[in-house]
């Protein structure tokens, strides 16, 4: 495949994946407020038509036979009337045309991942198109028993009389001949797209060649004859003038009157034999109108130059992959200033005008930064409303009637953390609504809770992290039951007396916690929870889990704004430097040796408010060599991460820099060397590497070697 079809097939998965989740979206406020609008059922038709067409010049034919039978079954119900439907057919036929639609969004999810993956496509679709006309047989019985007849077998007189005079493809009153871009290709597919961005607001028009959507050859008679559209009054022209202007590779347009008094103003042969026009965003047909003497038109048939007036589009998409290269060429340009502003040649030299120009150096790199950054955000809207058909979906599969509440969608966090976060969201809500929330209703009103369940996700923003909390008022979760099940799994590492309650529903993200018998006796959220833990970590985030029995369950997630620089501290230790991220470090402070305790199991310890906290001496760690190792003449700082709060002895603090994570070569993995407290390392000014610490593995790590 060349650049070009990768480039439309690119387009073609973004569009569709974008389009689907809006369906989702129309369709969910349409199940909770239990009927169709006129607008919900004009949205539902424009997204089946657009991906019908986008579908079938991609020649993808199972997407385009399942969106081209929806986008019919929804053209019956607008043709009869929303209200008529509504009256005529029962509730069981309202759930049944959701969950028809809703099953056919989700294989058309699974084509599209199969498109994705380079895996073929399906064979065999007749069953699915068999249930949608069956449906639509019984609506239109329902119809017919009412006395209704559709008007789409009304003949369409007015749209596809022939205008031999003017030798136009048929007799609206004013038409615009559009010529694309010599040599732009496929401007069948760029018709079509333009009819598309025409929709919303030219509720109808005619356009010709009318086959643009599954005819690849009609391209051929766009080059040679140009792109007819028809309209029914001037206002209409007007405001699509005002489309076709912010459309690419248009070359030029000329608007032309097809009126019978003023045969001076059709200029345009048309040598092809004249067929039949599409009429797009089809409605209720017109009966024929007699014939009557068109009002003068505006001036002139005017060629203009489309290019020249195009307007400026606010948005457009970008790759991801350049926007990472984009990243990482920032990343290079915060060494290099590092370097220049540090260069030990420098030292000790007063040189003001140099001083000047690296502060302003510093300024803009800053700036870029923050530029280059925020281009990468994109708001977790797009997670959180996908936990809306999962939560419907569980709610009626499991008999739990449950809402979902949504707070803080706007919050933005970088693309590939919100591609990594998707599935262990996912996982929890699945686990609130499959273990959390009550088997039976007589359970929540023993408790005084409504009947109808509430989970409830929830992101803001804390300085450098997003905290995201999933939370369930469910019957939560019993400690004891999770204790008594970890000793049976053989998981516990220190008598059953001496844990916590928060290190006991830490318990459930331990691999091996779960097993494959039903869980009965608490709410069972071990299931995969490993996995979940993992997969938040490796994005550099924690997962917390707090439960009352009776009252629900929360899951928190804190995770990162970006992975790409963080503000660090830089430390030493030895001849070695070590960076550990501003955001883990509570406190620094010199401590004397009598305020180091030393417990049973010869690990020290220090008090601070109020609480002991053991102290990990990073040289005996990592086996390093240095001649500081009495305490006072070091500094301790206290780190903390995820539910890991501790005191680290280090030799000294040399200050805080902005770093660049490299992650750290692959032939290392087989290492485990993440596990030992290292999640990357960076380059400092001076041209060293320093190691960047992960406070959480460290603690780990530490833990199993005393």
């Amino acid at each position: 495949m060349d650049n070009s079809m990768d480039n439309m097939l690119d387009m073609y998965l973004f569009e569709t994946n974008t389009l689907l989740e809006q369906l989702d979206g129309v369709l969910l406020n349409a199940e909770k407020s239990k009927v169709f609008t006129l607008d919900d059922v004009n949205e539902i038709f424009r997204i089946m038509h657009t991906i019908k067409g986008s579908s079938a010049m991609m020649e993808f034919s199972t997407l385009m036979t399942t969106a081209h039978k929806i986008e019919d079954l929804f053209f019956l119900i607008r043709d009869h009337g929303v209200d008529s439907f509504d009256e005529t057919c029962s509730e069981a036929e309202h759930h049944e045309l959701f969950d028809l639609v809703f099953n056919a969004i989700d294989f058309m999810r699974s084509e599209i991942e199969k498109i994705e993956n380079a895996e073929p496509l399906t064979d065999n679709i007749d069953s699915n198109i068999e249930k949608i006309n069956a449906f639509v047989n019984k609506i239109t019985a329902h119809f017919e028993q009412t006395g209704e007849t559709s008007d789409a077998e009304t003949p369409k007189t007015a749209e596809t009389t022939v205008s031999e005079q003017k030798n136009l493809p048929d007799n609206s009153p004013y038409f615009i001949h559009i010529f694309f871009d010599e040599g732009c290709g496929m401007e069948n597919l760029r018709a079509f797209m333009l009819v598309t961005a025409l929709h919303d607001a030219c509720p109808e028009f005619t356009f010709y060649p009318s086959d643009i959507e599954t005819n690849s050859d009609s391209m051929h008679e766009i080059v040679d004859n140009g792109f007819y559209i028809g309209f029914a009054n001037d206002d209409l022209v007007e405001k699509a003038i005002g489309i076709i202007k912010g459309q690419n590779n248009i070359q030029t347009y000329e608007v032309i009157a097809n009126a019978p008094d003023e045969p001076e103003l059709a200029a345009v042969e048309v040598e092809k034999p004249v067929a039949e026009p599409a009429v797009a965003q089809p409605t209720q047909a017109q009966p024929k109108k007699e014939e009557t003497k068109k009002p003068a038109p505006k001036p002139a048939p005017q060629k203009q130059d489309a290019a020249a007036h195009q307007n400026k589009q606010s948005l457009i998409s970008v790759n991801l992959s350049k926007l990472d290269n984009l990243m990482a060429i920032v990343g290079e340009i915060v060494i290099t200033e590092s370097m220049v502003t540090s260069c030990p040649e420098l030292s000790g030299l007063k040189l003001d005008s140099f001083t000047k120009s690296a502060r302003q150096l510093r300024k803009l790199t800053d700036e870029l930064q923050d530029i280059v950054m925020s281009i990468r955000m994109v708001p977790i809207s797009g997670v959180f409303q996908k936990m809306n058909r999962i939560v419907r979906d569980m709610s009626q599969k499991l008999n739990k009637p449950t809402e979902l509440v949504i707070i803080g969608e706007d919050t933005e966090v970088d693309k590939a953390i919100v591609d990594c976060i998707g599935d262990p969201i996912m996982h929890i809500v699945r686990n609130s609504m499959d273990h959390g929330i009550e088997e039976d209703v007589s359970e929540r009103t023993a408790f005084g809770k409504s009947e109808k369940a509430k989970i409830t996700l929830s992101a803001e923003h804390t300085g450098s992290e997003v905290i995201i909390s999933i939370i369930d008022d469910g019957k939560g979760i019993n400690p004891e039951a999770v204790l008594a099940k970890a000793q049976r799994n053989g998981l516990l590492t220190k008598p059953e007396s001496e844990y916590s309650k928060k290190e006991i529903l830490n318990l459930l993200m331990l691999p091996g916690f779960s097993t494959n018998e039903e869980v009965t006796e608490y709410s069972g959220r071990g299931v995969g929870m490993d996995v979940v833990k993992k997969n938040v970590e490796k994005v550099g985030g924690v997962v917390s889990i707090t439960s009352e029995v009776g009252e629900g369950t929360c899951t928190t997630l804190k995770i990162p704004l970006t992975m790409a620089i963080v503000d660090g501290m830089e430390i030493a230790v030895g001849n070695s430097i070590f960076t550990i991220p501003i955001n883990n470090i509570r406190q620094s402070f010199k401590v004397s040796s009598d305020e180091i305790i030393r417990n049973v199991n010869n690990t020290e310890v220090i008090k601070r408010m109020d609480e002991f906290y053991p102290v990990i001496r990073l040289h005996e760690l990592y086996n390093l060599e240095t001649d500081i190792t009495n305490v006072e003449d070091g500094i301790i700082i206290w780190v903390e991460s995820g539910d890991k709060s501790y005191c680290l002895f280090v030799d000294e603090l040399l200050g805080e820099q902005q770093v660049v994570v490299k992650p750290l070569p692959s032939y290392l993995n087989s290492f485990n060397i993440k596990n030992s407290g290292v999640a990357g390392c960076t380059i400092l000014g001076d041209g060293n590497i320093s190691i960047i610490l992960d406070v959480l593995n460290l603690y780990t790590s530490a833990h199993h070697i005393n």
